[in-house]
């Protein structure tokens, strides 16, 4: 797997030895307020800075090429720094990253613990999130909204195999962004205006 390339968000780019204490992955199709007020909110949380992941390489869709990898990397700009990796995997990201806290909404936390998304095989899934544990890394959940309004908050107890103890819920307090990259685009809208204030500039690791 090639080493993980950061663009900074004055433009340069390095690659390690420094990673982030804190990643948020994404597609970033487009970056929009709720991927910056879930940063901020687990920066707050964490106590540490957050940065961004962007893999070139996808499970399930063809990879990006450099042209829109450049596309969404500048969306970045003035914002944090982004991480740009051929790990489309949350076993790929850990062995990259080790000891990092990965912070993700609750649709992506589910598709973790699924087993459909491991071939259907439980035994491939918790081997996943054996590869985080053993890496010291720990996946922090935003909250959603579900189909009746309600604010559902991650439930570590819901997780198998004793996986528990790896992720950390975010609390309704903490975080709400009720945006998603998916009704943007079908909206054919773009993004709305970064938040201003703390919430539009996470700190990024380093």
């Amino acid at each position: 797997m090639s080493s993980p390339i950061c663009h900074e968000p004055d433009g340069t780019v390095r690659a390690g030895p420094s990673f982030p204490s804190a990643l948020l992955p994404g597609s970033f199709n487009p970056l929009h307020r709720g991927h910056l007020a879930l940063a901020a909110a687990a920066r707050r949380h964490l106590g540490a800075p957050v940065a961004f992941e962007l893999s070139r390489a996808n499970v399930d869709k063809p990879p990006l090429d450099d042209a829109e990898v450049a596309r969404r990397v500048a969306q970045f700009r003035g914002v944090g720094p982004v991480w740009v990796t051929a790990a489309p995997t949350f076993a790929g990201k850990a062995r990259l990253f080790p000891g990092t806290a990965f912070v993700v909404g609750s649709d992506t936390a589910e598709r973790l613990i699924d087993p459909r998304y491991c071939g259907g095989d439980p035994a491939a899934r918790d081997a996943v999130l054996a590869e985080l544990f053993t890496g010291g890394c720990r996946v922090v959940v935003g909250g959603r909204v579900d189909a009746a309004g309600a604010f559902r908050v991650w439930d570590p107890g819901a997780v198998p195999g004793g996986f528990g103890e790896l992720f950390v819920p975010l609390l309704e307090a903490d975080f709400r962004a009720d945006v998603s990259s998916t009704a943007l685009r079908a909206g054919g809208r773009l993004p709305p205006p970064l938040l201003g204030g703390e919430g539009s500039r996470p700190q990024a690791g380093g």
